[in-house]
C-alpha cells in the first residue's frame, strides 16, 4: 500500500509514519510537508534512508503539486494544519488557507484519482463542555476560535465530498495530544523545556480548563486501525479517557522534575477559552476494538524523560526567534 502522508514532518504526522513502518514494513510512504515553523525533519531521521520512504517539501495549497503526488497513491491521511489556538487569534488568514482551502486541494485530487480519504480533525470544533457529558459523533459543532473554525470547516467539507462525490473518506477527531517531536508552543512540552531551562511556567487564569488526554502512540494505532478498517463515511471520536485540568499537569511536571510551585507564573487567560473537552470514544472501541493502552502517569513519565534526553533536538527550535513568541506576548500584558 503506498499512502501519501500530509503535515508528515509535525508532531503526530511524524509519529504516525513510524507507527506505520514498524507495524506495515513493506508499505511506501510519501511525506507531504511545507515545513511551516513546526515541520522538522529530524523527527523523521531514523527513517529518511529507508527506500519506502520519500519525502516531498510543497504546499498542500499549491493544487498541480498536490494533483501529481495523489494520482499514483491509493490513500492520503491529512494532517496538514496549522494547528495553535493563539496563533489563530492573532491571525486566522493562515488557518483558513491551509485548513479550508489546502484541504479542499486534497479532496478534488482525491476525488478526481478514486482515492481513500482520512482527515484528522480535533474535539475543539464541538466547543465547549460544561463539567457533566461528553462529546460524541453527532454533537453540534460550535467552534470557539479560528482555529477550530477552520478546522471544523474542513470536517463538513470532507463530508460534503462523500455525500456528493462518494469519495471514501472516514474522520477522526481526536482529543489533547501528547509525547515526542511535540513543537514545544504546546502546554506539556513548553512547560518541560521550561523548567529544565529553569525558567518559570506561565499558566492561563487559575488553570482550570479540562481537558481529555490522548498519548500520541495510541492515538497513531486508531488511525490506522479507522484507515483500514472504518466504515467509510463515517467520523470516530478518539481519546484518552484522561480528564486533567491545566492546573493538575502543571503540578504533575513539577512533581517528576523535583520542582515546587514557585515555578508557576500566572498569565491572563486566553480569550475564548473553552472550559472543558472530553470524549466518548465508545464507537471506535465498539465497532474497532480500539482503546488507549498508556495510563497518563506512564506516558507522562515517558514524555519527560523524552525531552530530558533529546535536550538538543527541542534547544534548537526554541533557539529560533519565533519561540519566544509566548515570552513576547506575556511581558505586553504585563
Amino acid at each position: 500500500m503506498k499512502i501519501l502522508v500530509t503535515g508528515g514532518a509535525g508532531f503526530i504526522g511524524s509519529n504516525f509514519i513510524h507507527y506505520l513502518f514498524k507495524k506495515h514494513s513493506d508499505y511506501e510512504i510519501i511525506n507531504l510537508d511545507s515545513l511551516t515553523y513546526c515541520g522538522n525533519l529530524e523527527n523523521l531521521k531514523t527513517i529518511e534512508d529507508n527506500p519506502n520512504y520519500e519525502f516531498i517539501k510543497g504546499d498542500i495549497c499549491d493544487s498541480g503539486l498536490v494533483d501529481q503526488v495523489v494520482k499514483d497513491v491509493d490513500a492520503i491521511v491529512h494532517f496538514a494544519a496549522e494547528s495553535h489556538v493563539d496563533r489563530s487569534i492573532l491571525n486566522a488568514t493562515p488557518f483558513v488557507r491551509t485548513n479550508v482551502l489546502g484541504t479542499t486541494n486534497l479532496l478534488d485530487a482525491a476525488q478526481k484519482h478514486k482515492k481513500r480519504f482520512h482527515y484528522i480533525s480535533t474535539d475543539e470544533v464541538f466547543g465547549s463542555l460544561g463539567s457533566q457529558g461528553y462529546f460524541k459523533e453527532n454533537s453540534h459543532y460550535d467552534p470557539h476560535s479560528p482555529y477550530s473554525a477552520s478546522k471544523a470547516a474542513g470536517d463538513h467539507l470532507v463530508r460534503a465530498y462523500f455525500h456528493t462525490h462518494r469519495l471514501p473518506i472516514t474522520i477522526t477527531n481526536c482529543s489533547n495530544n501528547y509525547g515526542p517531536y511535540q513543537f514545544p508552543e504546546k502546554l506539556i512540552p513548553l512547560f518541560v523545556t521550561n523548567l529544565l531551562e529553569k525558567k518559570k511556567v506561565p499558566l492561563y487564569g487559575e488553570g482550570l480548563n479540562v481537558r481529555d488526554w490522548l498519548y500520541v502512540e495510541d492515538h497513531c494505532q486508531a488511525i490506522d486501525l479507522v484507515l483500514h478498517q472504518g466504515k467509510i463515511g463515517e467520523t470516530y471520536c478518539v481519546g484518552g479517557n484522561e480528564e486533567k485540568t491545566n492546573l493538575e499537569i502543571t503540578h504533575k511536571i513539577l512533581e517528576i522534575l523535583g520542582l515546587g510551585t514557585e515555578m508557576i507564573e500566572r498569565v491572563p487567560d486566553r480569550k475564548g477559552h473553552d472550559q472543558r473537552y472530553a470524549i466518548d470514544a465508545s464507537k471506535i472501541k465498539k465497532e474497532l476494538g480500539w482503546e488507549p493502552e498508556h495510563k497518563f502517569e506512564e506516558a507522562l513519565l515517558k514524555t519527560v524523560k523524552w525531552y530530558q534526553n533529546n535536550e538538543e533536538w527541542w534547544q534548537r527550535i526554541k533557539n529560533k526567534e519565533y519561540l519566544n513568541y509566548y515570552q513576547k506576548q506575556y511581558q505586553e500584558k504585563k
